[in-house]
């Protein structure tokens, strides 16, 4: 069968082939631990599922503007306001389908053949196969280990050519937990400026930072570089809420005017329901954010420890809710807050099922017993 040239381009995304490869384990009956897509294993907090009933019984089931509610855009732009002092009107903000649909919006709406798009390794594959996907060529810059896998502002720099178009940066960053610096954006956003280039910047996991780290990005680029940079975030990671499939852009009226078309060719609206649900989570109280980010980082603190006594792996602790793999001649990763410790097989992106000998089999306190005394924190850090 002969396809369409663009799915010669692409394949698969990593994560969601290994989701189903361990839905399959699961379901031959084998003891997994899936390591693959960032999935918080937190109940939706209550106010926010409450919205959504009432929504259903005030009978708020039907299109919404294709761009979203108004309601939900000034949300979210309040949400910014207090967070990191920008501003964003109604008419610069658009509600997606999930923060995957806010960063393929622009890249559609951006690039095109013949750019050059610069982004950043190891990082979430989408953000390469958008690039494709938009005809555009993308530029690979590698962070390493050995630097903590920062993403430096000489690197990028390095890349730019004349045919560069744009500059996508997850901070922070999946998987490797790494932040870009506020420093190091700046310059980028300065030499992006000079040149005329466009900065994308994915936000996913901007609230679940550990440490007290300055990261006010979407502040650095309205500074630096306002009219020609895009945020994109979502609720999915920050509110425990990844199957209701929200996402949001900001960005200058005409790029999210043009993701608006785009939107109003494929999925039309955001649902309804989702979208009351968001603005609920974004106006209402945010201590179920710093509950779940306190169970993450007990979790990683333990993980850290168990994994320090093995001898194959070098393992060091990161300051953002996506965890640096450790180094290990097996390549076996700790990717995020995972709702299990490592357990008889695990599974990540991009590799097969991998049978990890336990680490911690000699202590006294094993991961089982300390994953069950922490099930209580999940059911009630959002009550």
């Amino acid at each position: 069968m002969q396809l369409a040239d663009r799915t010669q381009r692409i394949g698969v995304s990593p994560t969601m082939k290994v989701a189903a490869d361990a839905m399959r384990l699961k379901a031959q009956g084998v003891d997994v631990v899936d390591l693959g897509a960032g999935e918080p294993d937190f109940p939706t907090p209550p106010h926010v599922s409450a919205a959504a009933h009432r929504a259903i019984e005030d009978n708020f089931t039907k299109y919404t503007a294709n761009s979203g509610t108004d309601d939900l855009k000034r949300a979210i732009g309040q949400r910014y306001r207090t967070d990191y002092g920008v501003e964003y009107t109604p008419a610069e903000t658009i509600v997606t389908a999930g923060g995957k649909q806010a960063l393929f919006n622009v890249a559609l709406a951006l690039f095109g053949s013949g750019d050059e798009v610069i982004t950043h390794a190891p990082g979430w594959p989408t953000l390469v196969e958008q690039i494709k996907l938009a005809d555009a060529t993308p530029v690979i810059v590698r962070t390493h280990v050995d630097d903590g896998f920062a993403l430096r502002a000489e690197t990028i720099l390095a890349a730019f050519t004349p045919r560069t178009r744009g500059v996508i940066i997850n901070s922070p960053a999946n998987p490797t937990g790494a932040l870009i610096a506020e420093a190091d954006l700046a310059a980028v956003a300065e030499e992006a400026a000079r040149r005329g280039v466009w900065v994308l910047l994915d936000l996913c996991y901007e609230r679940l930072i550990y440490d007290p780290v300055p990261h006010n990005l979407p502040g650095v680029l309205v500074r630096h570089l306002r009219d020609r940079s895009v945020l994109c975030g979502s609720a999915s990671k920050t509110y425990a809420m990844t199957g209701w499939r929200c996402g949001w852009a900001l960005g200058p009226a005409e790029v999210i005017g043009a993701c608006n078309a785009l939107q109003s060719h494929s999925t039309s609206n955001a649902a309804s329901i989702t979208q009351k649900a968001a603005e609920a989570a974004l106006r209402g109280p945010q201590d179920c954010v710093t509950a779940m980010l306190d169970e993450y980082r007990r979790r990683r603190d333990q993980l850290v420890e168990w994994l320090s006594v093995e001898p194959r792996m070098t393992v060091h602790k990161r300051p953002t809710a996506s965890a640096r793999p450790p180094s290990s001649h097996r390549r076996c990763s700790t990717r995020r807050a995972s709702r299990s410790p490592p357990a008889r097989r695990s599974t990540r992106p991009g590799s097969c099922a991998c049978r990890t000998r336990r680490p911690w089999s000699s202590s006294a306190r094993g991961p089982r017993a300390f994953w069950n005394s922490r099930a209580g924190a999940r059911r009630s850090a959002c009550e």
